[in-house]
Formats: C-alpha cells, structure tokens, sequence
C-alpha cells in the first residue's frame, strides 16, 4: 500500500512540474517574436504542438492553460506585455482568439501517436494548427471590424513560418513520442 501512495505522489510531483515547466517553455517562446501589428510573430504555436504531442492532452492543457491563467493575472507571460498592456484588458485584446485556440490546438496535437504515419501526424497538426487561426481571426474580425483585411493582417504574414513549424514538429514527433513513452 506505501509503494503505491508513493508512486502515486511522484506521479503528481512529476505532473506539477511538466505542468509549471510548459508554461515557462510559452512564456520564453512568446518572447521571442518578430513584431507584427496586430498580431506578433512567436513560437507559441510550435511550442503548443509540442505540449500536446509531448505531454498529452491533460498535462498539456494544464500547461496551456496555467500560461493563460498567470497572463489573466496580470503575469507579463504574453507577446507584448508588459509593454502593451497586462492581465485581463491584454487578453481581451486582438490575440485572445489565438490564445484561446491554444487550447483546442494542445488537445488535437495531442491525438498524435507514435502509430500514424508522417503524413497524418502532418496533417493532425495542420488541423491543430488551423484551429488556432481560425478563432483567433473570429476573434480579431469581430473586435477590429470585418471590413478590415482580417485574413491579411491575422494569419497571412504567418503561414509560412507555421508551415515550417508544423513540417519540424512533424519530423520529430515519432522521437519525442519514443521518448515520452519511455520516461
């Protein structure tokens, strides 16, 4: 009975940590952007991908959303804060459709298993990732006006670096499931 409370207590010490450590990994990969307006160019969405594939659904998500918790609370863990605003008002802003699609994203990139071929971990990931554009781009239209170029300013300027994000991510997926698996 000890050795399983015990397993059972290093189990949720190990998650806290995944959990804590996914969340600094997206707050660092927001910092590293190339300023757009209204929506900068970052590695968040290569890192979401790699929480999902890596730690699955549940830790993953809790990871996604721990980083938007502490950036709700005025944590400067977003693209643009503190310089642009912090806590809630940065979030109501033009990326929380974005930020919100993190979380659909995580949860699909976390379907990838070690099983499917190269071409349908793409194409999952693909799929993860368009939903991050899709509500981020409901969410920018509606706050900016839909008579505005919404598609040219929220996801043109970004597609090829998410191509090459999701073929990256794609070609180590089997490795860091080969990993996950065995840890």
């Amino acid at each position: 009975m000890e050795l399983a409370k015990n397993i059972f207590q290093t189990k949720i010490i190990r998650s806290v940590f995944a959990i804590i450590l996914g969340s600094i990994a997206l707050t660092i990969s927001a910092k590293i952007k190339i300023p757009f307006y209204p929506v900068p160019m970052t590695m968040q969405t290569f890192v979401v991908l790699f929480l999902g594939v890596s730690l699955g659904y549940k830790i993953g998500l809790a990871s996604i959303g721990l980083y938007l918790f502490e950036g709700i609370l005025g944590l400067p863990v977003f693209s643009n804060s503190p310089e642009k605003g912090v806590g809630l008002i940065y979030f109501t802003g033009p990326t929380m459709g974005y930020l919100i699609g993190f979380l659909t994203a995580g949860y699909l990139a976390s379907k990838v298993n070690s099983k499917d071929s190269f071409l349908l971990v793409l194409t999952k990931l693909v799929v993860a990732t368009s939903t991050i554009y899709l509500l981020g781009l409901l969410w920018l239209g509606t706050l900016i006006g839909w008579d505005k170029p919404i598609i040219a300013l929220g996801a043109q300027p970004f597609l090829i670096a998410e191509v090459f994000k999701v073929i990256l991510l794609a070609l180590i997926a089997k490795k860091i499931l080969k990993i996950k698996n065995f840890i």
